[in-house]
């Protein structure tokens, strides 16, 4: 993204800290639940509430889910890694101190490669993933005048997945967001649910003149929880900047927050270094070390990733990339589709269908695929019967509405409604003349050379049979008759 200024040309700069919370039952350093939506302070072990003498106990499936995530990310995994403390000072941080890996993260450098709507990729730099564990909530709109503590989050167990500052762009974030989403989902590592809290992003965001090497001072964007919003934020953000530059002032490093009501951000407070936080090595943890065929053995058993699917459905079922991109952009439409395309004489069908009319639907129901009241298996027989000639695609869309309605099977609409195909030659024969008949002014129009009237003498035949007729059938007849 280029902002055209008063004083010339910017390029926007853009790093992401995405916060993602690990797929595990306990927490990071004790057995504590982890269970969305408890009441207050119900799922707090001594060790989350930091009572004197409690020390933390690592989560080996923890440690799992943060190495698969970076295998899925291809970087690389540091056998041996080392727990720190972030020292700072709040109420919802009982400690005093949030243990985080700070010089020697669990995961190293790795890449995301974007697809962009344009049909171009991007690739983007992976600086680190690090463990750390979660601080609790303040709440302040319990009281008028107090703030509430809640400790259910605190431990609770986070990826953090540092970017590089290789986003130019708001529509860049927003697919790099997309896609580190979907891997992590396909992974099973993090549900990916902003609205929960479960991911959550800071965006820094700087600029610069249009061919300068050297980055502008940066303001992050804390906590902002939807990918429309992280977009909506830096692009704000970087118009402030530049008209603040342009007017003579200076960007000042600092944490802002975003007013998603009023789509601004606000100063929070000045930005931190990391020498603010006095990281130093956890006295109460050893350091971290992996087994190597350990981690050998969890790539051997990683799933099919969004990128690998999507080669695949471009090759094995012929689908543009764009097609692929949409299918693969969630797990669970990836496996839906596949069961729907698999074994079909024509699999571009099958991608029509879900794309079109399925995704219709979920949207207009608010439903994710998973609640589909379709399943796969009706919409293949549904398709089955278009591939088979029973029914025509015209027909085809009705009897779908009755399956969202109903949840009947498709077979059973037909049967029940008579909606079976003509294709008797004689019956569509007849309803052919029958056509050509009441509409002699336009044969002659066709005679004269304004052929595509068929496409009108096709529509009334299939109206003249309730749309029954064998539409490649019809059309034949027609050019036959017509002498075309």
């Amino acid at each position: 993204m280029l902002i055209d200024g008063k004083t010339g040309t910017w390029e926007l700069v853009i790093g992401l800290e995405v916060h993602a919370q690990v797929t595990s039952k306990a927490k990071l350093f004790s057995g504590a639940d982890t269970v969305f939506g408890a009441e207050p302070n119900t799922q707090v072990s001594f060790v989350d509430a930091a009572f004197p003498g409690m020390l933390p106990v690592i989560n080996r499936f923890c440690v799992e889910q943060a190495v698969k995530t970076g295998l899925g990310l291809g970087a690389e995994i540091n056998l041996v890694s080392i727990f720190d403390r972030k020292n700072y000072f709040y109420a919802d941080l009982p400690a005093g101190y949030q243990i985080s890996q700070y010089t020697r993260p669990v995961v190293g450098k790795g890449t995301l490669v974007l697809d962009m709507p344009d049909g171009q990729s991007r690739t983007v730099g992976i600086t680190r993933l690090h463990l750390e564990q979660d601080a609790g909530k303040s709440l302040h709109d319990q009281h008028p005048t107090k703030t509430y503590v809640d400790l259910n989050r605190s431990g609770v167990a986070l990826m953090e997945i540092v970017s590089e500052p290789d986003l130019r762009s708001p529509e860049e974030a927003g697919a790099y967001l997309k896609k580190l989403r979907a891997i992590l989902r396909y992974l099973g590592t993090c549900d990916g649910n902003m609205e929960e809290g479960s991911m959550r992003c800071d965006a820094n965001v700087s600029v610069r003149k249009q061919g300068s090497k050297e980055l502008g001072t940066r303001c992050e964007i804390k906590n902002v929880n939807s990918v429309r919003f992280v977009m909506q934020a830096i692009e704000y953000e970087a118009n402030r900047q530049v008209e603040l530059i342009e007017e003579g002032g200076t960007v000042q490093q600092e944490t802002r927050l975003f007013d998603s009501g009023k789509g601004v951000t606000r100063s929070m407070r000045s930005k931190e270094h990391a020498h603010d936080y006095r990281y130093f090595p956890d006295p109460d943890l050893l350091p971290l070390v992996l087994d190597e065929k350990w981690v050998a053995g969890l790539k051997a058993a990683l799933p099919e990733l969004p990128d690998t699917k999507r080669e695949r459905f471009i090759k094995d079922f012929k689908l543009s990339p764009y097609d692929a991109s949409v299918l693969v952009a969630e797990k669970e439409q990836a496996e839906y589709f596949e069961a729907v395309a698999q074994g079909r004489k024509d699999p571009k069908l099958a991608a029509n269908w879900v794309m079109s009319e399925l995704f219709a639907v979920l949207n207009r129901q608010n439903l994710d695929i998973a609640r589909s009241p379709v399943k796969a298996t009706a919409l293949a027989g549904l398709l089955d019967l278009i591939e088979n000639n029973t029914i025509s695609g015209r027909i085809a869309k009705d009897v779908f509405a009755e399956m969202v309605e109903s949840g009947k099977d498709a077979a059973a609409i037909v049967e029940q409604k008579g909606l079976k195909q003509v294709t008797d030659t004689g019956a569509i024969e007849k309803a052919v003349d029958d056509v050509i008949a009441a509409n002699a002014d336009k044969v002659e129009q066709i005679k004269a050379g304004k052929v595509q009237l068929i496409g009108w003498f096709v529509g009334q035949v299939m109206k003249g049979t309730g749309g029954k007729a064998n539409p490649g059938m019809v059309n034949e007849i027609l050019k036959k008759k017509l002498g075309i």
